[in-house]
C-alpha cells in the first residue's frame, strides 16, 4: 500500500557548468549527491573526463518525506585525501510540487552552486518530476472531476481535465 509519509520524485542530474576548485577549473572525478534533511538519497557516477563541465544525465527515483521543504544537490570531486564538496544548491520542493501544473509535470531547472564560503561556483542542471502513485493513476472511478465534457470512454468519466493558464496582459492597455 502507498504510504502518505513520503512522495516519490524522479530526479535526473543532467550536468554542471563552470565548476571550480579554489578558483581553478576542475580537471576530473566530479559527482553529485542529492540529500534531504541532511540524509543522502542518491549519488551520480563519477564523471572522469568532463572536468569543470561534468555530464551525468542520470535518472534516480527517490522517496522524500512529505514534510520536506528542500532538497540539496552537492557537487563533489574525488581527491587524494577524500571527497571534497565544491558547491551546493538548495532547491525548494515548491519549485516542482504544487501550484498550477499537473503532478507529473517534468520540470527542467538550473541552480547556482555556492561553495563553503558562499561564493558562486558554477551551475547544476536537473530535471524533476513528482511520480503519481500507481493506485491514483489506475483508479479513476472514485475521483471527482472538473473539466470540459468530452467523449464517453476517458478515465476521467468523459471529462477533459483543465489546467489554469495565465494570459499575458498586453502593453497597449497600460500606455497613456
Amino acid at each position: 500500500m502507498f504510504s502518505t509519509a513520503s512522495r516519490t520524485l524522479e530526479i535526473t542530474v543532467i550536468s554542471g557548468e563552470d565548476i571550480r576548485n579554489k578558483r581553478k577549473p576542475v580537471k576530473k572525478n566530479v559527482f553529485a549527491v542529492i540529500r534531504t534533511d541532511s540524509q543522502p538519497l542518491c549519488r551520480t557516477e563519477t564523471d572522469k573526463d568532463g572536468g569543470s563541465y561534468p555530464y551525468w544525465n542520470e535518472k534516480h527515483n527517490v522517496d522524500i518525506p512529505v514534510h520536506a521543504r528542500f532538497i540539496t544537490v552537492e557537487v563533489q570531486c574525488k581527491t587524494s585525501v577524500g571527497d571534497k564538496t565544491l558547491g551546493m544548491a538548495t532547491i525548494p520542493v515548491s519549485d516542482f510540487v504544487g501550484g498550477f501544473v499537473p503532478q507529473s509535470y517534468l520540470h527542467f531547472l538550473s541552480y547556482r552552486l555556492r561553495d563553503s564560503n558562499g561564493e558562486r561556483n558554477g551551475i547544476i542542471n536537473v530535471s524533476v518530476k513528482a511520480k503519481v502513485p500507481e493506485y491514483a493513476a489506475s483508479s479513476c472511478s472514485s475521483a471527482t472531476t472538473i473539466g470540459v465534457p468530452f467523449g464517453k470512454t476517458s478515465c476521467y468519466g468523459g471529462v477533459v481535465p483543465g489546467v489554469p493558464v495565465g494570459v499575458p496582459i498586453m502593453k497597449q492597455y497600460y500606455q497613456g
